[in-house]
């Protein structure tokens, strides 16, 4: 699938750490993670970088981060948040 790339509003901490907050889709338009279930590398290179299962709404919805860009596989085109 294609990359959406996308801007991530996130904590980060100072051991490192990453917590994304928002995903702000290129058209404007925002949504509020509610909170990281969880994050993980692909140990059979699925995807590149660092998955992160977030919840939007009631929503379980996958977020990627490589390196300092982030983005999401849009289902159904790009009007959705991954």
């Amino acid at each position: 699938m294609k990359k959406a790339y996308v801007k991530v509003n996130c904590l980060c901490r100072e051991n490192g750490d990453v917590t994304p907050l928002s995903v702000v889709w290129k058209d404007g338009r925002k949504w509020e993670i509610a909170g990281v279930i969880h994050a993980s590398t692909s140990p059979d290179g699925e995807y590149e970088g660092v998955r992160y299962t977030v919840l939007i709404g009631s929503a379980e919805k996958y977020l990627y981060r490589k390196g300092s860009r982030w983005y999401v596989l849009p289902s159904g085109g790009e009007g959705g948040s991954g």
